[in-house]
């Protein structure tokens, strides 16, 4: 798998042979947070097609996935995200059904019906942090 990162606000991702990789044009171009979530979209849409398509007995090799997005503010968020598959060997009277299966993306729905985000903040002595990340267990006091 490929992702490019083709502007600030969107992404492509497409199979290609060897190990996921991110590329963008420019190597002033940033893979930011908005990015990493979009990759997801696309990731999570592209695996719901891919696996229709095997159990449809139908080729998904020529298939990429383009996600994009809008900002809005108060707060700032992104308010929208347009997700765009290209098929070209997919029988056009099999459309209305790729689209309906790429809305079984998890991530799809975890957007249409949002979770709960819990903050926790600690203040853990510098010391004791280290120790924990080596495995040693923290000592009361």
């Amino acid at each position: 798998m490929k992702i490019t990162l083709l502007s600030d606000d969107s992404i492509r991702l497409e199979p290609v042979p060897g190990p996921m990789t991110i590329e963008a044009f420019s190597a002033d171009q940033s893979y930011s947070p908005f990015h990493m979530v979009a990759g997801g979209l696309a990731y999570c849409t592209f695996s719901v097609l891919y696996a229709w398509a095997e159990y449809a007995k139908l080729d998904a090799d020529d298939l990429t996935i383009d996600v994009g997005w809008t900002f809005a503010d108060d707060p700032h968020r992104v308010d929208h995200y347009d997700v765009t598959f290209n098929w070209p060997s997919l029988p056009a009277k099999r459309l209305p059904a790729a689209k309906r299966v790429a809305e079984l993306c998890t991530i799809h729905a975890t957007f249409r019906h949002p979770p709960t985000i819990e903050i926790e903040g600690l203040v853990t002595p510098r010391a004791t942090a280290d120790a924990q990340a080596d495995g040693a267990e923290p000592v009361a006091r």
